[in-house]
């Protein structure tokens, strides 16, 4: 059996996780290792860790392949590094972050609803991150659109949706789409509508949630579509006015009536089908083309929305 080597690898508990996209399933049994190639270091960046790691090579390769491995290169910037028999040299810095669980899973895929070069919206289903992290990208929309586009495209995510909703994502294929992109929003030029069943019934029925998070002000409009009294749940639509993380799970939650199927917030909201939050309809002006640009979920079949009561 290999050696294991002690320096520059620390079991996950005693590591620093800022990125809370990850669930602590994903990186049970995680690591990292740290590797500095000096002058007597030969072969591939795969041998080198294989080594270090004490991994079997077809290992390394899988998790350079789904975006595990680093690079920082003695002149700075930082990068993925997928090519396996890339030759580092002296001073390179090679960091693996190994997530057995996490590079086993199989992400559902996305679906490309419009395509306007210079940017792309699509339906993200839940499950899938929306951008990569330092254990991979390969459960991210970012690289599944990179692949789509045969790496021909940048990808630049203009917004956020948390990993366990579904639905529409504007991702930009240039600076300029996501400098234009980025101040429709700022100015409030893109329409984002979310539909999401709550536990319980809000009363009143209409109206905006003006609750601080994390220290900062946080504002959610909101109206009531339909009540099921069968199982004390209703179908919310909302509309952000400020971009807090987890804006509309924590504000729910925090009135009483958590979005059914919420991993993190809320009591008694469990639900078989997964958490029941869906970005649902986009509507901009293109600042491209000057032509509107309206996509709801509500006119496709790909995946089942509460319905709205007439």
């Amino acid at each position: 059996m290999k050696r294991r080597a002690k320096a520059g690898r620390s079991a996950i508990k005693a590591m620093n996780i800022s990125d809370n996209r990850l669930a602590a399933p994903d990186l049970q049994e995680a690591f990292t290792l740290r590797l500095t190639v000096g002058p007597e270091d030969a072969g591939t960046v795969c041998d080198l860790i294989a080594v270090r790691a004490g991994l079997a090579k077809s290992r390394v390769k899988d998790a350079m392949c789904k975006g595990a491995v680093w690079l920082t290169g003695k002149r700075g910037g930082r990068k993925r590094l997928r090519k396996a028999t890339a030759q580092p040299g002296p001073g390179d810095v090679l960091d693996l972050f190994y997530a057995p669980r996490l590079l086993a899973v199989k992400p559902p895929t996305a679906q490309c609803l419009h395509d306007a070069s210079h940017y792309s919206i699509w339906l993200k289903p839940a499950g899938l991150l929306a951008q990569g992290t330092d254990y991979g990208d390969h459960c991210s929309l970012v690289r599944q659109v990179e692949v789509n586009f045969r790496l021909k495209r940048p990808v630049l995510p203009v917004h956020r949706l948390d990993r366990e909703a579904a639905g529409l994502m504007i991702l930009a294929h240039t600076k300029a789409a996501a400098a234009r992109l980025s101040q429709l929003l700022q100015e409030n030029g893109i329409d984002k509508q979310y539909r999401i069943t709550v536990l319980g019934r809000p009363s009143p029925e209409q109206g905006v949630i003006e609750l601080p998070l994390d220290g900062k002000p946080a504002s959610t409009s909101y109206l009531l579509t339909g009540y099921d009294p069968a199982t004390d749940t209703s179908v919310v639509e909302v509309t952000l006015k400020t971009g807090r993380l987890h804006q509309i799970r924590r504000h729910f939650s925090l009135l009483g009536h958590p979005v059914l199927g919420d991993p993190r917030y809320g009591v008694g909201n469990k639900n078989l089908t997964g958490m029941e939050l869906f970005a649902y309809r986009l509507a901009f002006r293109c600042p491209f083309s000057r032509k509107e640009v309206v996509l709801s979920l509500d006119q496709l079949s790909a995946i089942p929305l509460p319905p709205v009561q007439g």
